[in-house]
């Protein structure tokens, strides 16, 4: 899931005047989890080029929308991450001194000019290594529109035919792995269940890697059907049993599950993985509530917080278009009512996955479906928070007596045995899936779908 509170890399071109910025800087974000932050100049004339990485969220980087130079003062949006970094070059050009500001928060950044970059070593125990027990094949699976999806299947030795499952994404850039904060977290989960049995399709998202298609204007709509055109090819492969497939979403991916399972009855079960209950608007405001009360937020400041943010998402999809957001948002700002939204916030609140994705809900989903269904969440999730959507989740599968909706204790939005939750721990955390949420996987499945062999461990 997009993360209210991400913080992202910025890649950012600028004009060359103004104060002398090549080099490589280094900072900490301080909320309940420090964040160091590490920004790449360069020249290229007559602009500036700069990429900025979070250290310890996995190294990630994202593009930045605009960066605006005036003497020493530098201002830098990022649209990926909703943010932005404003900030004041020392007169000896070693220092900028400033804030980072994202959604309804606002942190000091101080970025002090290195040598060079900064090492980072992560440790992650869980991910797998060849050679492998199993064989893992190329996989192209043709797309709607023309587009193409590429992927791995991995399956068990032997001929077959096996059960399989399709893994489904977050949302995102995601690629084949779901590589996240460091985590490479469908591979640790394909090589699980590959070694119990299950044969493992797992792809990269459109416009991702080395698969085709635009993710611009893509809605989580688009990566159904993406998601159904790949559950039909997996059920047609050789080695295959086309009886005993199904679905495995995280995130939206769970929601993604729900969608194709409701409409594909050949379906053989569907897992969500920290799945939504909740109507888009609804679940972005539990997570702003559950970010906030985990980062020690006050109540009244996590309910004013929820309050403004339910007024910003009413008024977005209030506007007959995408288009039509950045002048809503800019005339209540101009009453008063809201306030003074960064361009970079705005880009991302007028896009169309993110408008379709405030309208989405669940329910009409859940309660068509008929296959074997197992909802799995953490309790220190704060993006799908298990308090807001566990109880729609059960009473939308009510009618389904195969169905198991389940909270395992201390663990986060990734499966993650956590402190707080919060996403500044994901990538300082060695592990990737905790073991009690591939077991809880792994059990629930062996009660519905039999392997076709013993596990290869």
């Amino acid at each position: 899931m997009r993360l209210v509170l991400m913080v992202a890399a910025l890649l950012a071109t600028a004009c060359a005047q103004g104060p002398s910025l090549p080099g490589w800087w280094l900072g900490t974000l301080a909320p309940a989890v420090p964040l160091r932050l590490e920004m790449h100049v360069t020249q290229a004339s007559p602009k500036l080029e700069a990429t900025f990485t979070s250290l310890d969220q996995g190294r990630a980087q994202f593009p930045a929308s605009s960066v605006a130079v005036q003497g020493r003062q530098v201002s830098i949006a990022a649209a990926a991450a909703h943010a932005t970094f404003t900030g004041t070059l020392s007169a000896d050009g070693n220092t900028i001194t400033g804030t980072w500001s994202q959604g309804p928060g606002k942190l000091p950044l101080t970025l002090h000019r290195e040598a060079g970059p900064l090492p980072v070593a992560q440790n992650r125990p869980q991910e797998p290594k060849p050679p492998f027990p199993y064989r893992l094949l190329p996989a192209l699976v043709p797309g709607p529109g023309g587009i193409h999806l590429a992927g791995t299947l991995t399956v068990p030795p032997g001929p077959g035919p096996f059960p399989a499952a399709l893994l489904i994404a977050g949302s995102g850039p995601n690629n084949r792995n779901e590589d996240v904060f460091g985590h490479k977290i469908f591979l640790v989960l394909a090589d699980n269940l590959t070694r119990h049995g299950f044969a493992v399709l797992r792809l990269d998202k459109r416009g991702v890697g080395q698969s085709t298609g635009d993710a611009a204007t893509a809605t989580t709509t688009d990566y159904a059907a993406d998601a159904a055109g790949a559950f039909a090819w997996l059920r047609r492969q050789p080695g295959i049993d086309a009886a005993r497939v199904g679905l495995i979403g995280h995130s939206e991916g769970g929601l993604i599950a729900a969608m194709v399972a409701s409409q594909h009855p050949e379906a053989a079960f569907a897992v969500m993985m920290a799945g939504p209950g909740e109507r888009g608007e609804d679940l972005v405001v539990s997570q702003v509530e559950a970010l906030n009360a985990a980062s020690g937020a006050p109540p009244a400041t996590v309910a004013k917080d929820a309050t403004m943010e339910r007024a910003v998402l009413d008024l977005v999809m209030a506007a007959p278009t995408d288009a039509a957001v950045p002048a809503a948002l800019d005339a209540a700002a101009t009453k008063g009512t809201l306030p003074k939204i960064p361009a970079a916030q705005v880009a991302g609140l007028a896009s169309p996955w993110y408008r379709a994705f405030l309208r989405s809900d669940p329910a009409p989903y859940l309660e068509l479906l008929r296959c074997p269904v197992l909802a799995l969440s953490g309790s220190k999730d704060v993006q799908v928070p298990p308090a807001a959507n566990l109880p729609l989740l059960k009473a939308d599968l009510a009618h389904d007596p195969h169905a198991t909706v389940v909270e395992l204790p201390g663990l986060n939005h990734l499966f993650q045995a956590a402190k707080t939750g919060l996403p500044a721990e994901y990538a300082q955390i060695e592990e990737t899936i905790d073991p009690a949420a591939l077991s809880a996987i792994d059990t629930w499945l062996d009660t519905v779908i039999v392997p076709t062999r013993a596990a290869h461990r």
